[in-house]
């Protein structure tokens, strides 16, 4: 299991970081080029700057075990489809029930 986090926007990377060091997860942070990140704990993966880079990439690595940080729906909807968990900054699991409507 790890944390993946589309880190581009999220306000809450030094949270999730301070959890996970506390219960020894591995995270890894991925960004587009334009910003940089260096946290001391995770991984972070950059890429470039083209429309959905981040989500593309951050699929590749996803696993079912794994909790994925994100305020993409899109992204979020695929995650669920493969099996593993999504939730925003605010604490908001992700689920096939509340999706269809936070697609709409």
């Amino acid at each position: 299991m790890q944390i993946l986090v589309d880190a581009d926007a999220c306000p809450v990377k030094q949270i999730i970081v301070r959890l996970a060091k506390q219960r020894n997860i591995p995270v890894t942070m991925l960004i587009d080029t334009s910003h940089e990140l260096n946290d001391g704990y995770s991984t972070i993966i950059t890429v470039d700057k083209q429309a959905d880079s981040v989500d593309y990439a951050l699929m590749g690595l996803l696993t079912r075990d794994d909790v994925v940080v994100t305020q993409d729906f899109g992204l979020a909807a695929m995650v669920i489809g493969k099996g593993a968990k999504a939730i925003n900054q605010n604490g908001m699991i992700f689920t096939d029930e509340n999706m269809d409507k936070l697609l709409m």
